[in-house]
């Protein structure tokens, strides 16, 4: 058995499609949808990152602004802005850009940011709120894993998932997202003594916990599908996922790559969620 490689840029093109109509919709009645990006200090991988997500906002019909500090700026400086961009009627998302400065206080940061503008889905109101099935905005990488495996028609109801990692990014909201799909979601992470013993048994395989080759082909079941949201880059500058991508290949159902698989969805649902919360002050609530 060879997996089927699920082209997370393919797909992330076909849903950035559908919601650019759904923008070009909003702009016809005088409604742009607006992203504020706050950038503090001077990350080179933070620049990258900020770059692609602008970029996208402009093929979608996004309209993006950049708020830059520099490295040393003050935490109430920055706090000040947030507030500014809350009260700014022509913004209707807002994400800081991760890491920030050591002398600043990340969760003191996005706690700030109005729960209806948290597009990034950080804010602890969204974040806990999975749990009662009542959030604003999902996490943008799980809700990007399960547009994948949505898109792919992977069943998810009463499938055996196990998901890597516990990271309150994704980890902890992707198994709650599971679990209201209907989902038999087990929790583990690289300390879990004997891993193995837990992703042998998943028909869907979620690895998200930032080790390089964490998981290799005799931990996973043949037919499984696996869902590689890691990201590291090696020293000969590569960069690969948790997953043995080659290894596991041969026994999966479907695989994601890496790069090219979690990572433009990350993305595109960070779309996705702004267009949302721009319909919703005028009053509409497009299908997901």
């Amino acid at each position: 058995m060879t997996a089927n490689i699920i082209d997370g840029n393919a797909v992330a093109k076909e849903v950035r499609s559908r919601w650019r109509g759904r923008a070009e919709t909003l702009a016809v009645s005088g409604i742009v949808p607006g992203l504020a990006v706050v950038l503090v200090g001077d990350d080179p991988a933070s620049r990258v990152y900020v770059g692609r997500k602008t970029k996208a906002c402009k093929e979608i019909g996004i309209h993006s602004e950049v708020h830059e500090f520099s490295a040393d700026a003050p935490e109430e400086v920055v706090l000040g802005r947030i507030g500014q961009l809350n009260s700014n009627p022509s913004i209707h998302g807002i994400l800081v850009q991760l890491p920030v400065p050591a002398h600043i206080n990340t969760r003191r940061l996005i706690e700030a940011i109005d729960v209806r503008k948290d597009v990034d889905g950080f804010n602890l109101y969204n974040v806990g709120a999975l749990v009662a099935d009542s959030t604003v905005f999902p996490p943008c990488t799980p809700y990007g894993v399960l547009c994948l495996l949505e898109h792919t028609r992977v069943p998810i109801a009463g499938q055996n998932v196990v998901v890597v990692g516990a990271s309150n990014i994704v980890g902890k909201p992707m198994a709650m997202m599971l679990m209201k799909r209907e989902a038999t979601v087990s929790i583990t992470h690289i300390r879990t003594r004997d891993l193995a013993q837990y992703t042998i048994l998943a028909d869907i395989l979620v690895v998200a916990a930032g080790k390089p080759n964490l998981i290799t082909a005799p931990m996973v079941r043949t037919g499984a599908v696996v869902i590689d949201v890691g990201i590291n880059r090696l020293e000969d500058g590569r960069l690969v996922g948790d997953v043995d991508f080659e290894g596991v290949r041969q026994k999966a159902s479907h695989i994601t790559p890496v790069p090219g698989g979690v990572g433009p969805m990350t993305v595109t649902m960070l779309l996705v969620n702004t267009i949302q919360a721009a319909a919703r002050t005028c009053g509409i609530e497009f299908e997901a």
